[in-house]
């Protein structure tokens, strides 16, 4: 298994993870996500670009997503790459039916991101227990 596909895999168990930005006022803001996915080595997240969270990343490219399970937990950080593959839509689309009914209807479009520049750290309570860079 790839260094990858073990962050895929975790988040995958996880289910939910959480996505730090910086908002406009150059406080931090996190949210709750679900949908991730891995395409040719590389994990794919998807947002509205209606969104703060949208807005906030392209102001402010360097993110951290953690995600736990328990005892342990990761971080994965690093700048967000917008991609414009619209087949990459399709597969989150394919995936996630109900968000493209949703946006469809709404005239809405997902914005597609990966991590450049990433880290991964496997960590336990008190220590990095692997760390990947991406």
């Amino acid at each position: 298994m790839s260094n990858i596909e073990k962050v895929d895999e975790f988040l995958t168990e996880a289910g939910i993870f959480y996505l730090a930005t910086v908002n406009e006022n150059n406080k931090p803001k996190n949210r709750p996500l679900g949908f991730h996915m891995l395409v040719n080595d590389k994990i794919y997240f998807g947002v509205g670009t209606f969104k703060e969270v949208y807005k906030q990343m392209e102001n402010n490219p360097y993110v951290e997503i953690s995600a736990t399970v328990m005892p342990r937990f990761i971080r994965y950080y690093g700048k967000v790459v917008f991609d414009d593959d619209e087949s990459l839509v399709k597969k989150a689309y394919e995936a996630l039916p109900e968000i493209k009914e949703i946006y469809e209807k709404s005239g809405w479009k997902m914005g597609i991101f990966h991590l450049e520049e990433a880290t991964c750290e496997f960590r336990g309570m008190f220590d990095i227990e692997k760390k990947y860079e991406f």
